[in-house]
C-alpha cells in the first residue's frame, strides 16, 4: 500500500491522504486549509491523474475535511462518494454555505480565485453521494481483486466515521478525528477493539495532557459555575463555538441546566446562522437514524433567538448568553462581533470551549494579559481587555493518553502519524516507538508517496 499526504502545508489544515492499494486508488477527504487563500488553501490534486479514483471517502463534514470534495469531485467524476448517512444529510448544506463565505471574501478582500464551485456544482456533486450505515461493509471489485470498506461511528461530529479497509487479508484502520468521551447529544466512538496491519492515526492533542484533576464533567461543572457568576454580577457571557457539532452540544447542555436551575429562565440565549440551520439537519438525523439525540425543540424550549447587530464597544447590558460561531472568534462572525462589543466591560465573560489556533483572533485574544488592548483589526476598533476570559476543555477530540492506549490495544504492525502539529506528533513518535518497538512508526512528509 502506497499512502501519500496532499496536504501540501502539513500538520492540520487541507486534510486529504490518497491511498493506492492493490489495483484500488482511494481519496480519504479533501478539506480547505482555514489559515490560507485561494488554491493555495487546498490539497495538491495535480498528484491524481484525472479519471483514476475509484471511491473519495468522507470521515467528516468540518470543511477541513470537507471542503474541497468538489473539486475532486470535478476530476474525478466516475468515482463513488462515499460517507456515513448522517454525514450524507449535513454535507451540501455546509458546502454551500462554504460557496457563500467564499463569495463574501472575493467581494470584500478582491480575492479572485473565490468560490473554488460553485452552488450548482454542488448539487451535480450530490447526486454522486453513496450513504453506508454504520458497521456494514461495502466491497469495490476490479477483476479478480476485492477492497472490502466498513464505516465506523467515532464520535467527535455527527457523522464522522472511522474507517477500516481490508484487501488481501490484510487490514488497514483509519481514525479519522475520534472522541471517545459520550457528549450530551452523540455518543463516543465505538471502534473495533481487534489487531490491524496498519492504524493512521489522528494526532491533534499530542502536544498537551488532561490534568490529572480534570474530566469532561469537571469542566462542564466550571463552565456552568462560570456562567452563573458571570450572570448573577450583572454580566453576559459569550461562548464562540463552531457551528457543526459544538453549538449543538451547547444547546443540550444549556437545556438542562435550565432544567436544574442553573441558568435563569428569564436570560435570553443568542445564537447564530449556520449553528441554528442545522439544528433542522440534526433533528432529521435524529428520527432517520437514531445515531444522534438531538431534538430542534430544544431551542424553542429555551427560546433561543437569532443574534441581534452589536456594535463595538457597545456592550447590550442585556444580561444574556451568546452562544456564536465561529469558535476561534474568526473576523466578519457573529462571535468576532459580540466579543467587540463585550470585551471592554468588566462585568462580562469570554468562555472558550474548544481549540483555537494561536494566528486566529481566538487565540491572540488568549494570549493577550488582562487589562491590555486588544484590536479588532477588521472593525478597526481597539479596547482592553476587562472582561474576564476563561478557557474549558472541552475538545471534540480524543485526549493523547486515549488514543496512545487505543494504539496500544489494536497492537498495529504499522502506525502513520496524521492530523497533528509537528510537536504532537512527535510525542506520539516517541511514546509508541518505545511502547510498541515492534511497530514501524511513521509521520508522512507531505506529497511524498510512502510504503506500508
Amino acid at each position: 500500500m502506497l499512502i501519500t499526504d496532499l496536504n501540501r502545508h502539513g500538520g492540520i489544515g487541507s486534510n486529504c491522504h490518497l491511498v493506492e492499494i492493490g489495483p484500488f486508488r482511494l481519496v480519504i477527504d479533501a478539506g480547505i486549509h482555514p489559515k490560507m487563500v485561494g488554491m493555495d488553501g487546498v490539497p495538491e490534486f495535480k498528484k491524481i491523474p484525472d479519471y483514476s479514483v475509484d471511491a473519495v471517502i468522507l470521515t467528516h463534514c468540518h470543511l477541513d475535511h470537507l471542503g474541497a470534495i468538489p473539486l475532486v469531485m470535478r476530476h474525478q467524476p466516475e468515482a463513488r462518494l462515499l460517507m456515513s448517512v448522517p454525514s450524507s444529510i449535513i454535507a451540501t448544506r455546509m458546502l454551500h454555505n462554504s460557496v457563500n463565505v467564499m463569495m463574501r471574501q472575493r467581494d470584500e478582500h478582491g480575492i479572485t480565485e473565490f468560490p473554488l464551485y460553485t452552488h450548482s456544482e454542488i448539487e451535480r456533486m450530490a447526486h454522486q453521494i453513496q450513504p453506508m450505515p454504520y458497521e456494514k461493509t461495502r466491497y469495490l471489485d476490479k477483476g479478480t481483486e476485492e477492497l472490502a470498506i466498513t464505516f465506523y461511528p467515532s464520535g467527535h461530529v455527527p457523522g464522522a466515521v472511522g474507517v477500516e479497509l481490508v484487501y488481501n487479508h490484510r487490514s488497514i484502520f483509519f481514525t479519522g478525528d475520534v472522541l471517545f468521551e459520550d457528549q450530551k447529544y452523540l455518543p463516543g466512538a465505538s471502534f473495533p477493539r481487534k489487531e490491524f496491519d496498519t492504524l493512521v492515526m489522528e494526532t491533534t492533542r499530542g502536544r498537551q495532557s488532561r490534568a490529572k484533576d480534570s474530566s469532561r464533567q469537571h469542566e462542564l461543572d466550571r463552565l456552568f459555575k462560570t456562567i452563573g457568576k458571570t450572570l448573577t454580577n450583572s454580566g453576559s457571557v459569550l461562548i464562540p463555538v463552531f457551528a457543526l457539532g459544538r453549538m449543538q452540544e451547547l444547546v443540550c447542555l444549556m437545556h438542562e441546566a435550565r432544567r436544574l436551575g442553573h441558568i435563569p429562565k428569564d436570560c435570553p440565549i443568542y445564537a447564530s446562522g449556520l449553528g441554528l440551520d442545522l439544528a433542522d439537519y440534526f433533528d432529521e438525523i435524529t428520527r432517520k437514524t437514531g445515531s444522534l439525540n438531538f431534538r430542534k425543540g430544544v431551542l424553542k424550549d429555551l427560546k433561543v433567538k437569532r443574534m441581534p447587530d452589536m456594535l463595538p464597544g457597545k456592550d447590550p447590558q442585556e444580561n444574556a448568553i451568546y452562544l456564536v460561531s465561529s469558535g476561534m472568534l474568526v473576523a466578519n462572525t457573529p462571535s468576532y462581533a459580540a466579543c467587540a462589543s463585550l470585551l471592554d466591560h468588566s462585568r462580562n465573560t469570554v468562555c472558550f470551549v474548544g481549540y483555537c489556533d494561536p494566528d486566529t483572533p481566538g487565540g491572540e485574544l488568549q494570549a493577550t494579559g488582562h487589562g491590555d488592548a486588544f484590536l479588532f483589526e477588521k472593525l478597526d476598533y481597539i479596547c482592553n481587555i476587562n472582561a474576564s476570559i476563561e478557557r474549558f476543555d472541552l475538545s471534540a477530540h480524543a485526549d493523547r493518553e486515549e488514543l496512545l492506549n487505543f494504539a496500544l490495544e489494536v497492537s498495529p504492525r504499522s502506525i502513520i502519524l496524521t492530523h497533528g502539529d509537528d510537536d504532537a506528533r512527535q510525542w506520539f513518535m516517541e511514546q509508541l516507538t518505545e511502547l510498541l518497538p515492534k511497530a514501524k512508526v511513521q509521520n508522512l512528509t507531505p506529497l511524498e508517496a510512502t510504503e506500508i
